[in-house]
C-alpha cells in the first residue's frame, strides 16, 4: 500500500467516526450498534441516517410527548475551540421540519474536527444544558416588562466615583454578567489591554468595510477600544458597556428561540479579535505570512497520535479554549489525564496488529494564555432537562504541563506505567484495609480491633446473677416498703420486657443491696465512652467462666487485638506511602519546566439553564485576589476563591480557568515609556484618540458632580431656612405665653437665626407638654432636683442645679453600666445613657443634661423655676467655641436613627410574630440596613445584628414559601400574587443577602432558589412553564449590586414609654438571639 493509500485509508477511517460521533451529538442515540446500522442503511447519507434514528426513537413509547432539544455546536474549521459553541440552536428533531433537520446536520458538519476528538454523550450532554442553561436575549426583554427598574444608578454621582486607582467595575444592563467576567478576566492581561488599544483599523476600510465581517467587527473592536479606555482611565467607580455588549449580542439574533453561554460569546469575541487582527496584519505584512497576535496569544497545538480499527495515524490540531469534563474526577490533571487519552490505547506501545482504536493528544506548543472550560453540565434523560454537576474539582494556583508535551512523550508514559500499577497496589491495600475497619458479615460491621475489645470487656465482666431479671425487686411499691413478692415472668412477658440497657433506676427507695451488686466491678468502656455514668445501667456478663479460662482468653484477645491493630497501622502506612508517591511522580526538576500561574478564575452560580457570572483574577502587583462582580470590585482572597470555585460547597463553581506562562512575563507587565523609563499608568498609556475621548466623558462626569453638589447646597440653604422660620415663629408663640408647647433651651435674641436652629432642643427632648413623652423626663429631672433640695437645704439656685446634674448623671450612668436582659433596653429611656455607652465627648453630655434641666414644663413651684432660669442661663452662656454644635447635632442625630431604627425593628417584629410576613418584611429590611449603619461606628450605636438579620432571612424565606405554595396551586389568581410577592419583594432583597457574603445567608439564598429550580422537572401547563422561564433568570441572576426598591414605610408615632414598652414585650416574646442556625 502506498503512502497516499495509507492516508486516504486513516480519512476514511477518521470520517467515519465522525460520523458515528455527529449521530451520536445530534440523536442523543449511544448505542455503537445501532449507529453503524443506521449508517449502513442510508450508505453514509448523514440526513438518511438522522432520519433512520429519530424514526426508530418516534416508534419507543415516551410520556406525554416529551420534545427532545439537541444541539450543535460550531467550532472553527482552522482549529478547535474550547468554548466555542457558538451559534448554538434549540433544534426540535421529532417534528417533520425537515429545514431544521438538515439545519441541525450542516452545523454537525462544521463540527467534524471536535467532535473526533471527544466521546459522544458528554459533548451531547454539554451542548444540550448550554442551550437550555441561559435565558439572556428574551430574558431581557421580559425583565423590561415585568419589572422596569432593575439596574438603577444611584442619583449621587459621589457614589458612583472611583476610589483612587481602584479598577473599573462593570454595570450589569441587563443579564450581562457573562460580559462582565470574561472582558474583566481579559482587561487584565496587559498585553492584551495594550493589543486593544493601540489597535488602529486597516486604512482601506476606513472609507467602505469590503463584506460583512468588517462592517460588524470593526465597530465592535472600537467600542472594545472605548471600554477599554475607560475602564483605564474613567472617574467613574464602574463604566457601561452596552455598545459593546449590543453589538456583540446582534450576532445571535437569528433565531428567537437561541439562547448562549458564556463559553459562545468568549469564542465569538476571540473570533471577531482574530478576524479584526488579521485583517490590519494582512495590510501591514503585504507579501508576507501575517502574524496574528490573537492567534498568538490564545491559540496552541496538539499532536493526536491514535490507532483506527489496527491503523496508526497522527494528526497536528489547533485549539484554543481546551474542553474538560468535570464529572468523576477529584481535581485538574485528573481531568487533563483523561482528556488526553481516548479509548482503549495498549495496541499504541506495541507491535501487534490489534484492531482497537483509540487516540493520545500530546501538546507541541501552549499558547501563552491557556484557558480551560470546564464543563460542569450534563443532560438527564429521564428528566428530560440538563443539570449542572456541583461535585468538587481542585485546581492549583500553579500548574505544570510537561506531563502532557509531546517532547516528554516517553517519559510519561513510563509514568503513567508507574502510577496504574501503583493504583492497581492501592487498590489492593485499600480492600484489605476494608476488611479490618468493617468486620462482620451482617449489615452492620464494625473496626476489627472494637470486635476484639468488646469481646475482651464482656469476658472481663464479673457475673452478677444467673438471670438478667432476677436482680429487679419489681415487689417494693413507690413508699419504700416491702409488697408481696411477684411470681417470676413468663417466657412471653420475658420477651415483652424492654432491653435491661435502657430501663431507668428505681422510682423510689429500695431495700439494702445485695453482696453480688456489692462487689460488681464497674467496665470502662473505651471505645464507646469516656467516663462511666453513676446510674449505669447492668451490663451482660458471661454467666459461668473460671479464672483460666478467662485468662487464657484475655491473653488471645489481647495479642489478636495487638496483632489487628499493627497490621491496620502497616496497612494506612502503605496507604500513604502509596499516596505521596503518586502525588510526587512529577516533581523533579526535569517534569517542572513548563510552568503555568494561575491568572483568573471564571465562576458560575445557579442551574444550568440560569445563574449569575463573576471573576476572580490575580493581581500580581498587589499580590492578592480581586473579585470582580459587576459594579463592586474587592479585595479578595485565595480561601474565597476556594471555597466559591471549586464545587461542592453551593451552586457555585467555577466553569473556566485561565492560566498564563509564567516564564513570559511580559503578558502582565506594565509598558514603560521609552524616554523616561516609568511606567505608563492611567492616562498615559493610551493613545491620543483614547485619551481624547476619556477626557471628555471624566468632564461630563465632574459636570455631573458639580451639579448635583449645587444642587444638595441649594436644599440644604432651603431646608436651614425652612427650620429657622419655624424656630423664629415657635420662639414668638412661647414668649406671648407661659404655657408654651415649644420649649426653647436658649434665647433667639441671644444669637442669630442660624445658631437658634442649630441649637433647638431634639425632638425626644422637647415636648409640647408634660402629658405625653416628656412627662417621664420631667418627672426624673424634679425628682433629681427634690434629692438635691434634700441633701443641700441652704444651697442657692445655681448649686442645686449643679448638686441635681451630678445625681442624675450618677442614676443614669448606674444604667448605662448594667448589664440587662435584651428586652431591657436603657438607652431607649434616655439619650444619656446612649452617650455614656457610645463615649460621647463630655461637653456633649454636659449640654444635654442642660438642656434636660431647663425644659420649660417642669413644674411650677419657685424652686424648680429658679433653677430652669440659672440652666437656660447657662446654655445662654456657652460660646461656639466651647461646645462644637456640628458634633453635638451629630450625637443627637445618630440617637434619632437609633429611636427610628428600634422603631423599624419593633413594628417589623410585632408583624412577623401575627406572620403579616408581607408587611413585616420592608420594617426588617430597613431596620437591618439602618442598624448596620449605626453600628459601624461602634458596637453600641444599634441593635444585636444578628438577631435582625435572623428575622429578616427568616421572613424572606416564609414568604418564598408562600409564593412557591401559590405557585403550586395552579390557580391563575394564586400564581400572579405569588409570582408578584416574587418579583416585588422577595427577588429585590437578594442582593441584600448575598453582599455581606455570611454563610446563613447565603443558605438561605441557596434554599430560595432551589426551591423554585425543583419546579424544573415536573411536569405542569404550558403557561405555568412559561411564567416560571420568565422568572427563574431574575431570582438566578441576582449580583450584589442592589436594584430599584421600596420606600421605607411610614413609622407609627411612639412616646418614649410607649417604645420602650413595645419594645420590652416583642423581645420577651422572642426570648434568646438565635445561634443555632436557621
Amino acid at each position: 500500500m502506498t503512502v497516499e493509500q495509507n492516508v486516504l485509508q486513516q480519512h476514511s477511517q477518521k470520517h467515519q467516526q465522525t460520523l458515528l460521533n455527529q449521530l451520536r451529538e445530534i440523536t442523543g442515540t449511544t448505542d455503537v450498534q445501532l449507529l453503524q446500522q443506521a449508517l449502513q442503511v442510508s450508505n453514509g447519507d448523514l440526513a438518511e441516517a438522522v432520519a433512520f434514528l429519530t424514526e426508530k426513537n418516534a416508534k419507543v413509547p415516551q410520556q406525554d410527548e416529551t420534545t427532545y432539544y439537541q444541539t450543535s455546536q460550531v467550532a472553527s474549521d482552522r482549529y478547535i475551540s474550547v468554548g466555542s459553541q457558538a451559534d448554538t440552536n434549540v433544534i426540535d428533531l421529532t417534528g417533520d421540519d425537515k429545514d431544521d433537520l438538515q439545519r441541525a446536520i450542516a452545523l454537525s458538519l462544521e463540527e467534524s474536527s471536535r467532535a473526533f476528538r471527544e466521546t459522544g454523550i458528554t459533548d451531547e450532554e454539554q451542548a444540550i444544558s448550554r442551550v437550555l442553561e441561559a435565558s439572556i436575549a428574551e430574558n431581557k426583554a421580559s425583565l423590561k416588562r415585568t419589572h422596569t427598574e432593575v439596574w438603577s444608578d444611584s442619583p449621587n454621582p459621589h457614589d458612583r466615583k472611583r476610589i483612587d486607582n481602584c479598577p473599573v467595575g462593570l454595570k450589569n444592563v441587563g443579564n450581562t454578567c457573562w460580559f462582565s467576567a470574561v472582558i474583566q478576566s481579559l482587561f487584565n492581561l496587559l498585553e492584551f489591554q495594550r493589543l486593544v488599544l493601540n489597535y488602529s483599523p486597516p486604512a482601506r476600510v476606513h472609507d467602505l468595510p469590503r463584506n460583512q465581517k468588517e462592517h460588524r467587527n470593526l465597530p465592535f473592536m472600537q467600542e472594545l477600544r472605548n471600554l477599554f479606555s475607560l475602564m483605564v482611565g474613567s472617574k467613574r467607580k464602574y463604566v457601561d458597556p452596552s455598545r459593546a455588549v449590543e453589538i456583540l449580542k446582534d450576532a445571535f439574533k437569528s433565531s428567537e428561540s437561541q439562547q448562549q453561554d458564556v463559553s459562545e460569546f468568549t469564542h465569538k469575541l476571540l473570533d471577531w479579535l482574530e478576524d479584526a487582527f488579521q485583517m490590519k496584519a494582512e495590510e501591514d505584512r503585504e507579501g508576507e505570512k501575517p502574524k496574528n497576535p490573537m492567534v498568538e496569544l490564545f491559540y496552541g497545538r496538539f499532536l493526536a497520535v491514535g490507532v483506527l480499527e489496527g491503523k496508526k495515524f497522527e494528526n497536528t490540531e489547533m485549539f484554543g479554549q481546551y474542553p474538560l469534563q468535570v464529572n468523576g474526577f477529584k481535581d485538574l490533571h485528573e481531568c487533563l489525564e483523561a482528556a488526553m487519552i481516548e479509548g482503549e490505547i495498549e495496541s499504541l506501545h506495541s507491535a501487534e496488529n490489534s484492531a482497537r482504536s483509540g487516540q493520545e493528544h500530546w501538546f507541541t506548543e501552549l499558547p501563552p494564555v491557556l484557558t480551560f472550560e470546564l464543563s460542569r453540565f450534563e443532560f438527564n434523560q429521564a428528566l428530560g432537562r440538563p443539570e449542572k454537576i456541583h461535585n468538587k474539582l481542585e485546581f492549583p494556583s500553579m500548574l505544570y504541563m510537561d506531563r502532557y508535551m509531546d517532547r516528554n512523550r516517553e517519559i510519561t508514559r513510563i509514568k503513567r506505567e508507574e502510577i496504574r500499577r501503583l493504583k492497581e497496589h492501592l487498590t489492593l491495600l485499600q480492600q484489605r484495609l476494608e476488611r479490618y475497619l468493617s468486620y462482620g458479615s451482617g449489615p452492620k460491621r464494625f473496626p476489627l480491633a472494637d470486635v476484639l475489645q468488646y469481646a475482651m470487656e464482656f469476658a472481663s465482666s464479673k457475673p452478677v446473677c444467673t438471670s438478667p431479671v432476677e436482680d429487679i425487686d419489681s415487689s417494693a411499691p413507690p413508699g419504700g416498703t416491702t409488697g408481696q413478692q411477684l411470681p417470676p415472668p413468663s417466657t412471653a412477658e420475658q420477651d415483652a420486657l424492654p432491653p435491661l440497657e435502657s430501663s431507668g433506676p428505681a422510682s423510689g427507695p429500695t431495700t439494702a443491696p445485695t453482696a453480688a451488686q456489692q462487689q460488681r466491678v464497674p467496665i470502662h468502656k473505651p471505645f464507646t465512652q469516656s467516663r462511666l455514668p453513676p446510674d449505669l445501667p447492668m451490663h451482660p456478663a458471661p454467666r459461668h467462666i473460671t479464672e483460666e479460662e478467662l485468662r487464657v482468653l484475655e491473653g488471645c484477645l489481647h495479642r489478636w487485638r495487638s496483632e489487628v491493630e499493627n497490621d491496620t497501622r502497616d496497612l494506612q502506612g502503605s496507604i500513604t506511602r502509596i499516596h505521596r508517591t503518586i502525588e510526587l511522580m512529577y516533581s523533579d526538576k526535569s517534569m517542572m519546566q513548563v510552568p503555568y500561574r494561575l491568572h483568573a478564575v471564571l465562576v458560575h452560580e445557579g442551574q444550568a439553564n440560569a445563574g449569575h457570572y463573576w471573576a476572580y483574577i490575580y493581581d500580581p502587583h498587589q499580590r492578592c485576589w480581586m473579585k470582580y462582580n459587576d459594579i463592586s470590585v474587592s479585595k479578595s482572597s485565595w480561601e474565597e476563591l476556594v471555597r466559591d470555585s471549586f464545587g461542592g460547597y453551593r451552586n457555585a463553581s467555577a466553569y473556566c480557568l485561565m492560566y498564563i506562562n509564567d516564564k513570559k512575563p511580559f503578558l502582565i507587565e506594565e509598558e514603560f515609556d521609552k524616554e523616561t523609563g516609568q511606567i505608563l499608568s492611567g492616562m498615559d498609556k493610551l493613545p491620543p484618540d483614547l485619551k481624547q475621548y476619556v477626557k471628555e466623558d471624566n468632564e461630563l462626569f465632574d459636570k455631573e458632580i458639580e451639579e448635583w453638589d449645587t444642587l444638595q447646597a441649594r436644599k440644604a440653604q432651603q431646608e436651614k431656612l425652612a427650620l429657622a422660620t419655624a424656630a423664629a415663629a415657635a420662639s414668638a408663640a412661647s414668649s406671648t405665653s407661659t404655657s408654651s408647647s415649644s420649649p426653647q433651651p436658649m434665647s433667639i435674641e441671644s444669637s442669630p437665626p442660624d445658631n437658634a436652629v442649630l441649637q433647638q432642643d431634639p425632638e425626644y427632648m422637647e415636648q409640647p407638654s408634660p402629658t405625653n413623652d416628656s412627662k417621664h423626663l420631667q418627672e426624673d429631672t424634679e425628682r433629681a432636683i427634690s434629692r438635691a433640695a434634700a441633701e443641700q437645704e441652704e444651697r442657692g439656685p445655681e448649686a442645686l442645679l449643679n448638686a441635681a446634674i451630678k445625681l442624675e448623671y450618677a442614676r443614669l450612668l448606674r444604667f448605662a453600666q448594667e448589664d440587662t436582659s435584651p428586652e431591657n433596653d436603657y438607652r431607649l429611656q434616655h439619650i444619656i445613657v446612649y452617650f455614656i455607652q457610645n463615649q460621647a465627648p463630655k461637653k456633649i453630655l454636659e449640654r444635654t443634661l442642660l438642656t434636660q434641666f431647663a425644659d420649660r414644663n417642669l413644674a411650677f413651684d419657685e424652686r424648680c423655676k429658679s433653677i430652669m432660669n440659672v440652666a437656660r442661663a447657662k446654655l445662654d452662656l456657652i460660646k461656639p467655641d466651647e461646645v462644637n454644635m456640628d458634633e453635638y447635632e451629630m450625637w443627637h442625630q445618630d440617637y434619632r436613627n437609633f429611636r427610628e431604627t428600634t422603631i423599624f425593628m419593633t413594628t417589623g417584629l410585632e408583624l412577623f410574630q401575627k406572620t403579616n410576613y408581607v408587611e413585616a418584611l420592608m420594617y426588617l429590611i430597613y431596620s437591618y440596613q439602618y442598624n448596620k449603619e449605626l453600628l459601624l461606628k461602634g458596637l453600641y450605636r444599634g441593635h444585636d445584628e444578628e438577631l435582625l438579620g435572623h428575622y429578616r432571612r427568616e421572613c424572606l424565606l416564609k414568604l418564598n414559601e408562600q409564593a412557591a405554595a401559590m405557585f403550586e396551586s395552579g390557580e391563575e389568581p394564586e400564581v400572579t400574587t405569588g409570582l408578584g410577592i416574587m418579583n416585588e419583594l422577595v427577588v429585590p432583597c437578594i442582593p441584600l443577602l448575598l453582599v455581606h457574603d455570611t454563610e446563613r445567608d447565603l443558605l438561605a439564598v441557596e434554599d430560595m432558589r432551589n426551591r423554585w429550580c425543583s419546579y424544573l422537572g415536573q411536569e405542569m401547563e404550558s403557561n405555568l412553564q412559561e411564567k416560571l422561564t420568565d422568572f427563574l433568570p431574575k431570582l438566578l441572576d441576582c449580583s450584589t449590586e442592589i436594584k430599584s426598591f421600596h420606600d421605607p414605610p411610614k413609622l407609627p408615632s411612639y412616646s418614649t414609654l410607649e417604645l420602650c414598652e413595645r419594645f420590652s414585650r416583642i423581645m420577651a416574646a422572642l426570648g434568646r438571639v438565635p445561634t443555632e442556625g436557621r
